[in-house]
């Protein structure tokens, strides 16, 4: 499996950091943590040439995933597994190998088991890239301790 996520937040959220721990895909897409905490997220990944498609853009579905782990910090605000429900998202503008993307994820409405998450994808010059809306709903599940 590879290394967890790289995390440089030093808030404390020790679910979200031991779900983390175990996400070989953000760890293989090479996330980087910035900011962890109930309710919001920021995560960035520099785009490589193997996470562009047949255009040598940066494929779309690697936007989407990246966008996705920042909406899962974020949801994960406490003890109860949290999932997502539904998303959609926007593409804005196109990026390419080389720069850097980073996703800011916001809980916009959170009631009973579900909740609603904005995340915004900018490149290295704060340009938007997407907009992703994330729906979630909590589980009965606690977290798993990171083993």
């Amino acid at each position: 499996m590879p290394d967890a996520p790289t995390t440089t937040s030093t808030a404390d959220s020790a679910p979200n950091r031991a779900m983390m721990q175990r996400d070989a895909a953000s760890a293989a897409l090479g996330m980087v943590v910035e900011r962890d905490e109930p309710g919001i997220a920021i995560v960035s990944m520099r785009v490589r040439d193997d996470m562009t498609n047949g255009f040598h853009i940066t494929h779309g579905g690697l936007v989407f995933t990246l966008a996705d782990t920042a909406f899962a910090i974020a949801c994960n605000e406490d003890d109860t597994v949290t999932v997502a429900a539904g998303a959609d998202i926007t593409f804005l503008k196109s990026t390419v190998a080389g720069q850097t993307l980073t996703a800011t994820a916001v809980r916009r409405t959170r009631s009973g088991r579900t909740g609603l998450y904005d995340v915004s994808v900018v490149d290295e010059g704060g340009e938007p890239v997407a907009e992703f809306r994330g729906r979630s709903i909590s589980t009965n599940r606690s977290h798993p301790s990171v083993e």
